[in-house]
C-alpha cells in the first residue's frame, strides 16, 4: 500500500499594498516563513515552480522580429509588388521568380547574420548577474534576484536595489529613492508600522518596493510579490522597454535618410527617363526600383550587428561585458575617462596597518572599538555584504586577540554608514551593563563631532596621508544605559579614540594602463571620496605627475561654467558628493566629447547615469550595474583600454563598408541612369542588379575581420553625414567613368547586343565595386603599408570569379546573360588597375582637402531609469503566468 503526502496548498502572495495594511507578524504568518530560519531549500523550489521568475522582462533572441527587421524596407516591397503584377499582368514570369528567389537570398543572409548577432547578445546578457541576500534554510545566502520567492527574507543595505515588494520585518535608518515608481526625487523614510487600508503607492511606508534604491540605512524584508506582480512590474510588463538609441544608431539612422534622399532622386529620374523614350512602363517600373535597392546597402544591419556581434566576443575574452552591443562603438567615442582610484588605481585588497591612538588608551583600544562599530551583527569579516574597511579589520593577524575579547559586547542599535554622514554609528553594551557609543568613518567628519581632540592628532592624520595610506577615525562615549536607538543627532560630544591606517597600494600595472590610456587620446581624471593628499600621492606614484587637486567643497563652490573651465587643469577630485560627481561629468561633456566614468559604489549612480558610457565591475553594487553600460569582470584599466580599443575598431569597419557601399553603389546607379538616355534597351535587367547587389554585399560580410589600421585607434572617431556626403559625390563619379568606358568597349569594340552589354557591365561592375574595398578600407597605400584581413581578401577575390564566370555557366541563360570574349577579360584587368590608381590619387586629394570634423556630442539626457531598471530583473527563461498569485 502506497501512501502519498497530502498536495500541499498554494501559497497565495498578498501583494505589497494588502501587505503594508497587516502588522509583519501576520504577513509572515500568511506566508509560512519562520522570522529566524526563512524557507527552506524545498519550500524555495516549490515556489519557484508555483510563481515563476522574479522577472518582469526576457533577454530571448527570437527569430521573427529579426526577420521583419529584414523584410520592412518599403523598398523591397514595392519591388516585389512590381514583380508579381509584371508576372501575372505581363507574362514575365521567369523575371518575377528569379527576382522573388534573389530577394529570398539577400532577406536570408541579412536574417541569418542578424540573428547570430542576436544569439550573440543573449549570450551576453546571460552573463551578467544580479544577485541579493536571502535568509534560507538558516543561513544568509547569496542568491540570484530572478530566484526570489514570495515568503523569502531578504537584506537590504546601501547600494542595494530593492529585489522585490518588500513588507520590512527590520529597518535600521532605511530610506529608499523611488523616483523611478513615483518620480519624488527626494528618498523616503521607512519604518516598521502598518498603514491604512488604501494607503497610495508613495506612502507605503512599511514597504521597500521593487526597483527602488536604498540610499541610506540597513533593513530586512519579506518578499510579498515578485516579478508582474510588483508595483514596479506591472508599469514595465506593459513598457516598450526597447532602450533608446545611441549616438551610434543616431548616426545610422541619419545615413539611412541620406540614401532614401539620395535613392528616391535617382529611380524617379531614371523611371521618368525610361518612359519618355517610351520603353515598357513595367520593365522601367521593375529598373528603377532595382536601382532603389540596389543603391541601398541591404546588408548594413547586418555588417553592423555582425562586427558588433564579434567584438563582444573578442571584448568577453577580455573580461569585457556590455550590456548592450551598440554601447561597444560608444566605448570607443571616450576621450576623457573619470575613475575612482580603489581597485582601479590601485589594489583593492585593503590590508590593516596600525592603529594611531589618542586618548592614552593605547593601540588595543582603538582596535576593540573599531571591530565593535561594524554594521554586521555577526562580526564576520566574511560576512556577505562586509565593508571592505571591516573585513580587512577582521581579517587581520594584528587583530586576534581584540577579536575573541568581543564576546562580552552586545550590539544594541545600528547607524548605518551613509555618503552625506560618511561614518557609521552602532550601540553597544558591554557584561557590565555600561552602553556606549562607537562611531566610525571619515576622519574630517568624525573629528568635527569631537571633543577636546589632542594637538598631535592633525599632524599625524597628515602624515598618514602624505604616505598614500587611507586612515579612518574611531571615537565613543558613554550613554545611558536605556537608550535603545541611535540617530545623527547622537553623533556629538565623542572623545576620539584613535586612527585606523589601512594600507592599498598602487596596481604594478596601472601605470602601463594610463600610458596605454594616453596613448588611445584618453584623459584619466580620478574621482574619489577619499581625500585629496591620498588620491594625489597614488596618481604621483604612477606617473601622473601634473595631478591638480579639487575638494568636493571647492567643486560646491563654483558654477558650471568655472566647473568646466577647472577640469581641465584637475586630475583629482576627492571627498565628493554623489551629486558633485555628476555636476563634474555633466560640465565635461558639455566642453568636451565622449566622457566615461568607471564606479562601482551607489554614490556613483549618478555620475554613470551622466557619463555617455557608464563602466562598472562585477563585483559593483547592483545599483552602480544597473546604471553601467559595460561591465567589467575586472577591475583593470588593462581591461578598459581593450574595450576601448576594440569600440575604435568596430566603428573604422563599419564606415568602410558605410564609405565603399554608398561610393560604389551611387555611381553605378548614376551609370545607369545615363545609359538609359541613349541604349535602346535596359543596360542591366532588374533581376540582374539585384544578383549584383546581393554578390557584392555577401563580400562585405568580412569587414568585420578587417584590420585597422593604428592611427584610426588613437583618437574617437564619430558619424559625419556631411564627409560621407562628400565620400559618395567624389568617389561615385570615378566608378560612372569606367562604366562608361566599359559601355563604349562592349558597344563600338564588340558590338554587343543586349544580354552580352549586361554581361559585360555585370562583371566590371561587380569587380570594381568589390576590389575597391581594398583602397578605401585604409588611408595608406593598400598591401604595402596596410594589410586586409585574409578572410576579406579570400571573399572579395572569391565574388569577383564568381561574377567573372557566371556568364559562361549554364545559369548565363535563365539569367539574361552571355558568354564573354577573353579579349574583354584583357581589357577588364587594364580598367580595374587604372581605376584602383585613380581612386589612390584621389584619395590623396580627398582626404588633403578634408576638413577636420567638428566634435560631436551625444545627448542622452533621460535615456535610461525605468527602461534600464527593466533589464536587472529579466531572464531568457519564460515567465509563465504565476498560478495562485494575487488577483
Amino acid at each position: 500500500m502506497s501512501v502519498f503526502a497530502p498536495a500541499q496548498p498554494p501559497v497565495l502572495s498578498p501583494g505589497v499594498v494588502s501587505a503594508a495594511a497587516l502588522s509583519r507578524d501576520d504577513v509572515m504568518r500568511e506566508l509560512g516563513v519562520v522570522a529566524s530560519e526563512g524557507l527552506s531549500g524545498e519550500e524555495v523550489l516549490r515556489r519557484q515552480a508555483q510563481f515563476g521568475p522574479n522577472a518582469v522582462a526576457t533577454h530571448r533572441a527570437r527569430m521573427f522580429p529579426v526577420l521583419w527587421h529584414q523584410l520592412r524596407s518599403p523598398l523591397l516591397g514595392l519591388l516585389l509588388v512590381a514583380a508579381a503584377v509584371a508576372s501575372f499582368l505581363v507574362g514575365e514570369r521567369n523575371d518575377a521568380v528569379i527576382i522573388g528567389l534573389i530577394v529570398s537570398a539577400s532577406v536570408g543572409l541579412g536574417f541569418v547574420n542578424e540573428y547570430r548577432a542576436e544569439k550573440a547578445a543573449e549570450a551576453l546578457h546571460s552573463q551578467i548577474h544580479h544577485q541579493t541576500v536571502a535568509l534560507r534554510d538558516g543561513r544568509a545566502t547569496l542568491v540570484d534576484v530572478t530566484a526570489l520567492v514570495p515568503g523569502d527574507l531578504v537584506e537590504l543595505r546601501l547600494g542595494d536595489i530593492v529585489p522585490a515588494d518588500l513588507r520590512l520585518v527590520e529597518a535600521a535608518g532605511l530610506a529608499c529613492d523611488e523616483s523611478v515608481l513615483t518620480g519624488e526625487s527626494l528618498p523616503v523614510d521607512k519604518n516598521l508600522a502598518a498603514v491604512a487600508a488604501g494607503t497610495p503607492l508613495a506612502e507605503l511606508s512599511g514597504c521597500a518596493l521593487m526597483g527602488t534604491v536604498v540610499r541610506a540605512g540597513a533593513a530586512r524584508g519579506v518578499v510579498v510579490a515578485t516579478g508582474a506582480h510588483t508595483e514596479f512590474g506591472k508599469i514595465a510588463a506593459g513598457l516598450d522597454t526597447h532602450p533608446l538609441d545611441t549616438e551610434f544608431q543616431v548616426g545610422l539612422r541619419r545615413f539611412s535618410l541620406l540614401l532614401v534622399y539620395v535613392a528616391g532622386a535617382l529611380t524617379t529620374s531614371i523611371f521618368v527617363i525610361n518612359v519618355a523614350l517610351h520603353k515598357p512602363i513595367i520593365d522601367a517600373l521593375l529598373f528603377s526600383l532595382a536601382i532603389a535597392v540596389g543603391i541601398t546597402p541591404q546588408l548594413l544591419p547586418a555588417v553592423v550587428s555582425t562586427s558588433l556581434a564579434a567584438g563582444s566576443r573578442r571584448m568577453s575574452w577580455r573580461k569585457v561585458l556590455v550590456k548592450r552591443l551598440v554601447c561597444i562603438e560608444d566605448l570607443g567615442d571616450v576621450d576623457v575617462l573619470f575613475t575612482d582610484k580603489t581597485g582601479t588605481l590601485t589594489m583593492g585588497r585593503i590590508e590593516y596597518m596600525r592603529a594611531v591612538p589618542a586618548d592614552g588608551q593605547g593601540p588595543d583600544a582603538v582596535v576593540r572599538w573599531g571591530l565593535l562599530s561594524t554594521e554586521n551583527a555577526a562580526r564576520d569579516a566574511q560576512d556577505v555584504g562586509g565593508n571592505p574597511l571591516d573585513q580587512a579589520l577582521w581579517r587581520s593577524p594584528a587583530t586576534v586577540g581584540e577579536r575573541a575579547a568581543l564576546d562580552g559586547y552586545t550590539q544594541v542599535a545600528v547607524l548605518p554608514f551613509d555618503h552625506e554622514r560618511r561614518m557609521v554609528s552602532v550601540l553597544v553594551r558591554d557584561s557590565n551593563g555600561h552602553t556606549s557609543l562607537a562611531t566610525k568613518g571619515a576622519p574630517e567628519a568624525v573629528l568635527d563631532r569631537c571633543v577636546d581632540v589632542p594637538s598631535g592628532v592633525h599632524d599625524a592624520l597628515a602624515a598618514e596621508f602624505a604616505a598614500g595610506n587611507r586612515v579612518v577615525a574611531v571615537a565613543t562615549r558613554p550613554v545611558a544605559a536605556a537608550t535603545q536607538g541611535v540617530g545623527p543627532e547622537d553623533e556629538r560630544g565623542l572623545r576620539l579614540a584613535g586612527l585606523l591606517v589601512f594600507l592599498d597600494p598602487p596596481k604594478p600595472d596601472a601605470a602601463t594602463a594610463l600610458r596605454r590610456l594616453s596613448g588611445l587620446g584618453i584623459a584619466v581624471k580620478v574621482v574619489t571620496g577619499d581625500n585629496a593628499a591620498v588620491a594625489a600621492k597614488v596618481c604621483h606614484d604612477l606617473g601622473l605627475t601634473d595631478a591638480g587637486a579639487m575638494t568636493g567643497s571647492e567643486v560646491d563652490a563654483l558654477d558650471d561654467a568655472q566647473l568646466a573651465e577647472a577640469i581641465t587643469t584637475t586630475t583629482v577630485f576627492a571627498r565628493v558628493s554623489p551629486e558633485a560627481k555628476a555636476r563634474i561629468v555633466h560640465a565635461q561633456r558639455r566642453s568636451r566629447g565622449g566622457v566615461a566614468f568607471l564606479g562601482d559604489g551607489v554614490n556613483d549612480a549618478l555620475a554613470l547615469h551622466a557619463a555617455d558610457v557608464g563602466i562598472s565591475v562585477d563585483s559593483a553594487t547592483d545599483v552602480a550595474k544597473d546604471a553601467a553600460d559595460v561591465i567589467l569582470l575586472e577591475k583593470d584599466l588593462n581591461v578598459l583600454a581593450d574595450g576601448v580599443g576594440e569600440g575604435r575598431r568596430i566603428f573604422a569597419n563599419t564606415i568602410k563598408y558605410v564609405l565603399m557601399g554608398t561610393s560604389s553603389n551611387f555611381g553605378n546607379m548614376a551609370s545607369a541612369a545615363g545609359a538609359s538616355l541613349f541604349l535602346s534597351f535596359l543596360p542591366m535587367l532588374p533581376s540582374q542588379i539585384l544578383l549584383n547587389n546581393l554578390l557584392y554585399d555577401s563580400s562585405q560580410l568580412a569587414i568585420p575581420t578587417d584590420n585597422v589600421d593604428e592611427e584610426q585607434l588613437r583618437k574617437p572617431s564619430h558619424w559625419d553625414i556631411a564627409f560621407i556626403r562628400r565620400f559618395m559625390m567624389s568617389f561615385g563619379p570615378l566608378s560612372s567613368v569606367f562604366d562608361f568606358v566599359t559601355f563604349g568597349v562592349m558597344l563600338w569594340v564588340f558590338h554587343s547586343g543586349p544580354a552580352q552589354f549586361r554581361s559585360g557591365w555585370f562583371v566590371e561592375s561587380l569587380a570594381t565595386q568589390t576590389l575597391v574595398i581594398f583602397a578605401i578600407r585604409t588611408r595608406r597605400i593598400p598591401f604595402f603599408r596596410s594589410h586586409p584581413s585574409l578572410p576579406l581578401t579570400l571573399a572579395a577575390l572569391g565574388v569577383v570569379m564568381v561574377g567573372a564566370v557566371l556568364p559562361a555557366t549554364p545559369l548565363a541563360h535563365t539569367l539574361g546573360f552571355q558568354p564573354l570574349p577573353g579579349a574583354f577579360f584583357a581589357t577588364l584587368v587594364g580598367m580595374i588597375l587604372a581605376y584602383l590608381a585613380l581612386i589612390e590619387i584621389g584619395k590623396r586629394l580627398f582626404y588633403g582637402a578634408a576638413a577636420t570634423a567638428p566634435p560631436v556630442f551625444s545627448h542622452y539626457a533621460g535615456r535610461r531609469h525605468l527602461r534600464r531598471r527593466a533589464a536587472h530583473f529579466s531572464t531568457a527563461k519564460p515567465r509563465p503566468t504565476p498560478v495562485g498569485g494575487p488577483p
